[in-house]
């Protein structure tokens, strides 16, 4: 049986998905989960829900928890990475300095001063994670889900030999939205996804093997289902084809839909729908103002109630991807899924050297990518946008060198489009000095 470790165990919504996901398939039972966070805190309470839910469930399954790195991926099959270094201190700092010189990001974890700054600190620990796999587990296969997942996924695969594929739910999430939009038992439709994380495409949308878009393209008009996604109706109004995340993050990404206040505050008035509030229905700040105001005290409302001696703990599949590839990985089951892998030629009209999310059959053998061809051009001009600031990044983490962390900023669209060369010197410059205790790369 194999050993699955969690790297930033505390996350409640990753962590109690997996365990979930890996009670449902009963060739699990007896397998050995590994729970580590630097938050002893939270990995205490990570620790009792799992072992209420094993006793639950009357599963064999073996629970170990600990703080020490090194020991949690000693002998480890797979890997789960879910961390967010800094926490909620770094996110601020990620989303407010940016915002003081004209950059006004709603979510900020991707792309933009923030996306590239949460990459590199990222990448300060991932760094040192893969270093230890290739010392005492380096037949491991890691299942990445931290954000940046461009920069990340682009780093390790340039500078370790641990196997990985960066995973998202933002294909299966946004599938399961369009078939609400057209009307679609979801079962009934099939789709063929391609491009970058966050920005990836559905080149095809079908519902009983024939197209859907004409559908799609028609719900454009419906406010209610315009209102929860209005910023990727517009780009599938211009650019032809709908992308895979949502409209407040999506924003983010392009120059087109925040480069002032009062283009943003026309946006909001966009967001009429009640399922956008996660994101402060588009305004700047409104990931972080959310997880502030209502997450914090989510987490710790739902492990008191559910660690109640009463309380039943539900155990049912999840969407995401992670656990689904071990068990086809295990049983030699066939799967396919949405991967952030090097594109090595899947994409033929993006760089080979790219972090590209496509179809990948998986099964005993591995993870393979899917060959997708050409992208329509205005699609992969899109993605190199953001792609070029990814591309810096890493350089720039690789090789230690400040001056790639300056330009990568000033390539992203969104800082481009609002700020001059010289403000986004003086927000680099602020952002390097600010997060500092967690950039021991650039301490020189």
């Amino acid at each position: 049986m194999f050993k699955i470790t969690f790297i930033g165990a505390g996350s409640l919504t990753f962590t109690r998905n997996f365990l979930s996901d890996l009670m449902t398939y009963p060739e699990f039972d007896g397998s050995e989960i590994c729970l580590m966070d630097i938050d002893e805190k939270k990995l205490g309470m990570m620790d009792a829900l799992a072992r209420k839910m094993i006793a639950q469930e009357s599963l064999n399954m073996r629970v170990h928890s600990t703080t020490d790195r090194r020991e949690a991926l000693r002998n480890a099959d797979y890997v789960i990475i879910t961390i967010q270094v800094g926490g909620l201190d770094a996110f601020a700092l990620d989303i407010e300095i940016p915002r003081k010189h004209g950059v006004l990001q709603c979510v900020g974890d991707t792309m933009g001063p923030g996306g590239v700054f949460r990459g590199l600190r990222h990448l300060s620990v991932i760094s040192e994670i893969y270093k230890e796999l290739e010392e005492v587990s380096p037949d491991a296969l890691v299942l990445q889900y931290s954000n940046p997942m461009g920069i990340i996924c682009r780093a390790v695969a340039a500078s370790s030999s641990i196997r990985t594929v960066g995973l998202c739910h933002s294909v299966q999430g946004t599938s399961e939205q369009l078939a609400q939009f057209i009307g679609a038992p979801y079962g009934e439709i099939d789709y063929w996804v391609a491009g970058i994380n966050h920005m990836a495409w559905f080149l095809e949308f079908n519902w009983n093997s024939k197209d859907a878009y004409p559908l799609l393209r028609q719900s454009y008009n419906d406010p209610e289902i315009y209102g929860m996604e209005p910023v990727r109706f517009d780009l599938m109004k211009h650019f032809g084809y709908f992308v895979t995340e949502s409209s407040g993050h999506a924003s983010e990404y392009y120059p087109y839909f925040r480069k002032r206040q009062e283009q943003i505050d026309e946006l909001v008035t966009k967001f009429t729908h009640p399922s956008t509030d996660w994101y402060g229905f588009g305004r700047t700040a409104g990931a972080l103002d959310y997880t502030r105001n209502e997450r914090v005290a989510d987490y710790y409302q739902f492990f008191e109630k559910q660690l109640a001696p009463d309380a039943n703990i539900p155990i049912c599949r999840s969407n995401e991807y992670g656990v689904r590839i071990i068990h086809a990985i295990e049983t030699n089951s066939l799967l396919r899924i949405n991967g952030n892998v090097t594109n090595n030629g899947s994409i033929f009209n993006l760089p080979k050297e790219a972090c590209v999310e496509v179809p990948c059959i998986v099964d005993a053998s591995g993870i393979r990518p899917c060959i997708v061809g050409e992208l329509p051009v205005q699609l992969a001009a899109l993605n190199q946008t953001n792609l070029n600031v990814q591309e810096l990044a890493v350089q720039g983490f690789l090789h230690r060198d400040k001056s790639l962390i300056y330009q990568a900023v000033k390539l992203d669209p969104l800082a481009g489009a609002a700020c001059t060369l010289e403000q986004i010197d003086s927000l680099v410059t602020e952002m390097f000095e600010s997060q500092a205790e967690w950039l021991p790369q650039f301490k020189s």
